[in-house]
């Protein structure tokens, strides 16, 4: 598949989300991390600005739940059109459950791993989802360094994925600019969140292209 490029919105303007969502229209999702200041210990977005975002751009939104209990909320986002809804391997109680809803309810089910967890124990997962989260960082702030500590993972997820012959994504969030992505890319990975690279930039469309760009060069599975 080709590659993809999700930017986050953790790092746009709160003020000024419509507008910073239509500055990378290139785009090929938007990303929403979700934290309930429990599961990580920052607060930031939730179901009525999903339902507002949704409004106001064409780009499917990816919905990453970094919160207690997603059993109960995750179904929620993607009734309310949320075209991607990832969960935490360590937050759900029942995962399979969970998966199954968000795919009953339209939209595409991710499992994230936190860059502690082993990705081996969760394969058996594998049928219940359409993408795997590996995280390049720990969860909860956006504009930290990228933990090449977690590359390795990154190489065992794509290989348990092609083991098994299934069309599940490999995506990576954390860290991913212009100096990671090309390895992320080689490890297997082929959607990439990135926000403060795309953010922070003159210009977030032209710093989509050329993420998307590096990208593709590198990838290789």
């Amino acid at each position: 598949m080709a590659v993809q490029i999700a930017p986050s919105i953790l790092s746009a303007d709160f003020a000024r989300l419509a507008d910073e969502v239509t500055a990378v229209s290139n785009a090929d999702w938007i990303h929403v991390d979700v934290m309930d200041n429990h599961f990580v210990p920052n607060l930031t977005l939730g179901l009525p600005v999903v339902e507002s975002l949704l409004k106001v751009t064409p780009l499917p939104l990816d919905c990453h739940l970094m919160i207690e209990d997603p059993d109960r909320w995750a179904p929620g986002y993607a009734e309310a059109g949320a075209s991607s809804v990832t969960i935490h391997a360590e937050a759900a109680s029942a995962p399979i459950r969970t998966l199954r809803a968000i795919r009953a309810a339209g939209a595409r089910s991710g499992l994230a791993l936190n860059p502690g967890t082993a990705v081996e124990q969760y394969a058996d997962l594998l049928p219940e989802i359409d993408m795997m989260l590996v995280m390049t960082v720990e969860p909860g702030f956006g504009g930290q360094s990228f933990l090449d500590v977690v590359l390795p993972k990154v190489r065992r997820a794509r290989e348990l994925i092609k083991g098994r012959e299934l069309d599940v994504w490999l995506q990576v969030d954390g860290g991913v600019n212009a100096e990671t992505i090309e390895r992320c890319a080689e490890a297997g990975a082929d959607v990439f969140v990135a926000g403060s690279a795309v953010y922070s930039a003159d210009d977030p469309a032209e710093a989509v292209r050329s993420l998307r760009e590096q990208a593709s060069a590198a990838y290789t599975a």
